[in-house]
């Protein structure tokens, strides 16, 4: 089996051409592929494949080996790899979990990933609870670099009122000039990733708080730097959500 390896800020996937149908893979075989000791190693593994009406369709799975919900940085990897495959040229418009999405291979190389309209927006005392095509728990902290990221954030991805499925949990740190210090843990890969795009995400549009206005978050994660551009003509709601940052081709292979 042909395969690619791409990461979007340290958020790694393997990406395999599906157009023909012709993979099958079970939950096990993907989550020995997404080893990092055992197999190839990624935060998850992506299929593309055909469908009627888009360029192509992504289908996404966890490390864990289960489908899961809309991963942002995947979406901007998989963009990378539909135009060498030849599937696209600067624009892509393809199905995901939660529906159609759009993208834009920048001039300067970086992919802008359109993320569909968030209209719900849950403010406590302590945090912030939102979908951005994956839901997340947002958690705002002095020194995003001193947490203890994969103790804390499991503790809350476990708790009774997020099961069966679980949530994403984001430790964000508020910066001068509109800066962001985001780190992430991921449900279905269970440890901090070095980036999660749709967690980033999450974090802009919960700093953005009770305001409403076209806002650009520049944000920092342990993998580099992810910009989140949105709109918020509501309060509690945000709409013309683009997830922008690079993409890098990491090596090919077969197994």
């Amino acid at each position: 089996m042909k395969f690619s390896k791409y990461h979007g800020t340290g958020n790694d996937f393997i990406i395999i051409d599906n157009r023909l149908g012709d993979i099958k893979l079970s939950t096990s075989e993907i989550a020995a592929l997404c080893h990092r000791r055992f197999g190839i190693g990624a935060d998850g593994l992506m299929l593309l494949e055909l469908a009627l009406g888009y360029d192509f369709k992504m289908v996404y799975y966890n490390a864990d080996g289960h489908e899961s919900s809309l991963c942002g940085n995947g979406g901007r990897c998989i963009t990378a790899f539909a135009k060498e495959s030849g599937l696209i040229t600067t624009t892509a418009r393809f199905l995901a979990i939660d529906g159609e999405h759009t993208a834009t291979i920048n001039p300067d190389g970086l992919i802008g990933l359109h993320i569909n309209d968030v209209l719900e927006i849950n403010i406590y005392e302590r945090h912030t609870i939102l979908n951005t095509g994956s839901p997340h728990y947002v958690t705002w902290v002095h020194d995003a670099g001193a947490i203890d990221v994969y103790n804390e954030g499991k503790k809350i991805r476990q708790r009774e009122e997020y099961q069966p499925s679980g949530i994403n949990v984001n430790f964000a740190q508020l910066k001068e000039d509109n800066k962001l210090v985001v780190r992430t843990y991921e449900r279905g890969v269970e440890d901090e990733t070095l980036s999660c795009g749709t967690g980033v995400t999450a974090a802009a549009i919960a700093a953005a708080a009770f305001t409403t206005g076209i806002f650009v978050t520049t944000i920092e994660t342990p993998g580099g730097i992810l910009q989140v551009s949105f709109t918020k003509h509501e309060p509690l709601k945000a709409v013309n959500v683009v997830l922008t940052g690079p993409v890098v081709k990491v090596f090919e292979g077969k197994i």
